[in-house]
């Protein structure tokens, strides 16, 4: 069905045929139905199906009525209210031209833009006014901004303005808004908040569901690659070398990490602006305008960049640093694949947050994501062969006669095949140069070839299992694993199964209480008394072990299976030389036993050739960390 057909303003039908809009999207066929004709209503809908045009069209009969155009401006006849600055400016751009034949007038009022101006536009009169939910308050509350008449009330993005903690800001706006006003309330999902909200405020709203959702990615390609996180951001380098996208968004999760990779991949020769709300609203909008024109290929963002935005050309979103939610993932990726575009959403995890992402991907309702090692530099030369050939004989310049002239003298001097391959080495160094992925190629072939392999049942096993605690590894000669708790052997089994010696934990552990209370004195020797001291004997030698401290912890992913390699190629070490590692939240402690200490300490003054950002520091006490007083001394202490 046309537009027409609907029943959309007739005021606007000549202008959605001039943009090219012929058939309508869901949600906006949803909107024009009779039945929601002047009813409030609640819209969900997915990222990028013409949302804004949508609630444009939902306006027209409450502002013309049975008008081809608006009266003299006075005081704002609606209000439209958006998370973002951006969202915010894209919305007053996309209304100013569907309601450009009716004469409205209208106003964007957000942060980090001159007041002066907003002032000046709200004295002259305007019909409708949009903006972010703090600047709005503040024009409420210099009197500036008067809702008395106003008509019609949109909330866009309602559920990232309750995330973003705009709660107290709505709830101020809907105070002062008249009533009897038609609410429209348009989001990519309907949350409890949001529905506890329309609760509080509105009466009998319609909820209209216009995206099912199981088609709410059908235009988006999930990618997942297997990045080990040292990687990460050469990873991107290849992602965006493989993919070669018109226009891409790489998304981060801090201002700190923006800035850092908008660095690197300037430095490596790419085209890139970054985004983050560190910057003032002008240079927000330039970072956009340069990616809508073409001057830059890659946008580096924050999640600011999420919601809401248009940019046509976008057909690549890589999360670099993964989302915190399902909702925060298809929010990113709605960014490319929108309007019946194609897109491709890649994401970069790490392999101990591979389980993580997964859960995500099923509560985002994405059943279709391809895990696929990430894009090697090998494979991106040969992708470089590909695209050069095509290039080179997809030309279609015609030369000039004294372009030929050159090109004879040249073939006088060389043979056409040496001129050919330097043309191709030249127009081959116009790219940047792909990454060595060392670590990541060694994770990923390890873990695809372990998720090819089918499934096979669960077996109980003959022995009760070990538990140990992921953040705290036991060390000792031979590499053994030296959990805290260790059951006994089953009773049923006989002697001769039974080992040697029963492995225990430190000395006076719950273990070695248990085999003395049973007249069993056999419990694993310490490494002094394994190994004897002595200048021609290897291993850690008598005494105690050495601690030091490393300035990686729970916070930067830490983790012992990774952290024992680094210090045996640092620190010079064998892993028996290893005692206990204690991850905690911001750093981690390593024993390191007997002689080896020395030769660790001497090794570790000079930083690691692969990262230099790593450091070791001894403790000034030689042994374990005190541990915290119980907790029934606590009250006694703080009463003193």
């Amino acid at each position: 069905m046309s537009f027409a057909d609907l029943g959309a303003h007739p005021a606007l039908l000549q202008t959605l045929e001039a943009r090219g809009y012929v058939t309508p999207t869901p949600v906006q066929a949803a909107v024009l139905d009779a039945a929601m004709l002047g009813r409030d209503l609640l819209v969900s809908a997915e990222t990028g199906s013409g949302k804004t045009v949508a609630f444009g069209l939902a306006l027209a009969h409450t502002l013309l009525g049975e008008e081809s155009a608006l009266p003299r401006a006075t005081t704002p006849k609606a209000l439209v209210l958006a998370p973002t600055r951006e969202l915010a400016l894209q919305v007053q751009q996309e209304l100013a031209w569907l309601y450009g034949s009716a004469g409205m007038r209208s106003v964007a009022c957000v942060g980090g833009a001159p007041m002066a101006q907003q002032l000046r536009a709200l004295a002259d009169g305007v019909h409708l006014v949009v903006g972010t939910p703090g600047r709005i308050c503040d024009h409420i509350e210099r009197g500036s901004l008067k809702l008395g008449e106003m008509k019609a009330l949109v909330l866009d993005e309602a559920d990232e303005m309750l995330d973003m903690g705009f709660r107290d800001e709505l709830d101020r706006v809907l105070a002062v808004a008249p009533k009897g006003h038609r609410a429209l309330w348009f989001s990519a999902t309907l949350p409890r908040e949001v529905g506890e909200l329309a609760k509080k405020w509105l009466e009998n709203p319609a909820r209209v569901a216009a995206t099912p959702a199981q088609q709410a990615h059908a235009d988006i390609k999930y990618v997942v690659n297997i990045v080990a996180f040292r990687e990460r951001e050469h990873a991107v380098v290849n992602v965006l070398r493989a993919h070669d996208a018109p226009a891409a968004i790489v998304f981060c999760a801090t201002r700190e990490e923006v800035s850092r990779l908008q660095a690197t991949l300037r430095e490596r020769g790419f085209r890139c602006v970054g985004l983050s709300g560190e910057l003032t609203q002008p240079e927000r909008a330039r970072a956009l305008q340069m990616l809508r024109d073409g001057h830059a290929k890659v946008l580096v963002a924050t999640d600011v960049a999420a919601r809401g935005l248009d940019l046509p050309d976008v057909s690549l979103v890589i999360h670099a640093d993964p989302p915190r939610d399902a909702m925060t993932l298809q929010h990113r990726s709605g960014r490319t694949g929108r309007a019946g575009r194609k897109g491709t959403a890649v994401l970069l995890v790490s392999p101990d947050r591979r389980q993580l992402l997964a859960r995500m991907l099923r509560t985002a309702n994405v059943s279709t994501a391809s895990w696929e090692p990430c894009p090697t530099a090998e494979t991106i030369r040969g992708l470089d062969d590909d695209r050069l050939v095509t290039r080179l004989e997809a030309t279609g310049v015609t030369p000039s006669d004294e372009d030929i002239a050159v090109a004879r003298r040249l073939l006088a001097k060389r043979p056409a095949e040496e001129l050919v391959a330097a043309l191709v080495t030249i127009t081959r160094g116009e790219f940047p140069e792909p990454e060595d992925l060392p670590m990541t190629v060694s994770f990923a072939q390890k873990l695809l070839a372990s998720m090819a392999q089918p499934q096979r049942a669960y077996e109980r096993p003959a022995m009760p299992q070990q538990r140990y605690d992921r953040n705290e590894y036991r060390g000792g000669a031979g590499g053994e694993v030296r959990p805290e708790y260790t059951p006994a052997p089953r009773a049923d089994f006989p002697p001769s199964a039974r080992p040697a010696y029963a492995p225990a934990g430190p000395r006076g552990s719950r273990t070695e209480e248990r085999l003395a209370a049973r007249g069993d004195e056999r419990t694993m020797p310490r490494p002094e008394e394994r190994y004897p001291a002595g200048p021609d004997q290897r291993g850690p030698g008598p005494g105690p072990g050495s601690w030091f401290v490393l300035n990686v912890g729970r916070e930067k992913r830490a983790d012992p299976r990774w952290l024992i390699p680094v210090l045996c190629r640092w620190g010079g070490l064998q892993k028996e030389d290893i005692g206990v590692i204690r991850v905690m939240d911001r750093e981690t402690r390593v024993e390191i036993l007997g002689r080896a200490a020395t030769t660790f300490k001497e090794r570790t003054s000079m930083p690691d050739r692969l990262d230099p950002t790593l450091r070791a520091m001894p403790m000034e006490d030689q042994g374990p960390p005190r541990r915290p007083p119980p907790r029934s001394t606590w009250r006694k202490t703080t009463e003193r």
